[in-house]
């Protein structure tokens, strides 16, 4: 069985069997929580706002937007504070109960982005995340990340792991992310779900078959970026026979442009027809091509005076890329726009 590295930082908020648990709907104390009394006191600010990180991350992992976590954790924070001083006193674990309501309300939005993804224009791919994607590590630039947390932050967030993600259904996602991922007990997992902790168990193990079954051979981030690399001077010089090498028979490019922007509708197959696909898009004057992180992997992003019009992200294997996601929605764009 193949299990993932617990997701930064998340141990130390890992709750326990006191946690605190929300109602199903609303943000309410559950029946683990202390009885306040005098001596009790309200957990403080900064201890509340110091979870908005780990939220983030979990979010994120849940919907692969970080637009769509960043409001999943202000609607969390709202129900916190919506409750009386009281109510929240009586809470054992902030970080237990916030991460509970996130996960209800991912839950949520998970089964009704079903429905707004059937109508989305073309191909829906997550939203990448640049190499400032080490937020989740605690770090900015990620220089101060744990080596064991930067292997953690390079697979859960992977474009290649989010898109496997979006295959699986709403429950199977949630009891995934926060079993294999955050180390959550199928206990804490069952009452966000709403299911027994057996079944729990069997929605992450199904998930856990995805991901596995799509899971590429190991291979060093230098050699990724150096297939990356040669991909970019063989795009820029338009030489097809080049790009044919770099790429597997059987790969597959995907565009999502939203409807906003000209993307390709529709998955291009097989290395020749994608070769000829990016070879005939010859790149004006202003348009650079510059090699970055995307979701904790080697990429491209394409730069139009200055600005990132498209994010291309690379999935590799045995020196040769697979599929390639091509990011050109300027709405999921705006983590490289802005900051």
């Amino acid at each position: 069985m193949t299990t993932i590295p617990p997701a930064p930082g998340s141990g130390a908020h890992r709750p326990g069997p006191d946690a605190a648990e929300p109602g199903p709907d609303v943000a309410e104390p559950g029946p683990d929580v202390a009885e306040p009394g005098p001596d009790v006191a309200e957990p403080g600010p900064d201890a509340v706002a110091a979870e908005r990180r780990r939220l983030i991350s979990l979010g994120y992992r849940m919907l692969g937007s970080l637009a769509e976590a960043e409001d999943v954790v202000q609607e969390t924070y709202a129900r916190w504070y919506a409750m009386s001083p009281r109510e929240r006193e009586a809470v054992v674990s902030p970080g237990a109960w916030l991460t509970k309501v996130a996960g209800r309300i991912c839950l949520d939005v998970l089964r009704s982005a079903r429905a707004r993804r059937e109508r989305y224009v073309g191909a829906w791919v997550p939203e990448p995340l640049p190499g400032g994607a080490e937020w989740s590590s605690g770090a900015a630039d990620g220089s101060n990340a744990d080596p064991a947390d930067r292997v953690t932050l390079d697979e859960s967030v992977s474009m290649a792991f989010l898109v496997v993600l979006e295959s699986m259904t709403p429950a199977e996602r949630v009891a995934f992310v926060l079993h294999d991922v955050f180390r959550y007990p199928f206990a804490e997992v069952a009452d966000i779900v709403g299911r027994t902790p057996a079944a729990c168990r069997q929605l992450a193990s199904s998930a856990r078959r995805r991901i596995d079954a799509q899971r590429p051979p190991a291979s060093p981030t230098a050699q990724r970026a150096r297939v990356v690399r040669e991909f970019r001077q063989a795009w820029e010089a338009g030489d097809i026979g080049a790009l044919v090498g770099l790429l597997d028979p059987d790969a597959t490019a995907v565009g999502d442009g939203g409807g906003l922007v000209t993307a390709t509708l529709h998955p291009i197959e097989g290395a020749e027809s994608i070769a000829r696909f990016f070879a005939e898009r010859v790149l004006p004057g202003r348009l650079t091509l510059r090699e970055c992180t995307v979701n904790g992997q080697p990429g491209l992003a394409a730069q139009l005076d200055g600005a990132v019009v498209s994010v291309y992200a690379f999935d590799i294997a045995d020196d040769r890329i697979r599929r390639i996601w091509a990011v050109l929605n300027p709405e999921k764009l705006r983590p490289w726009t802005t900051g």
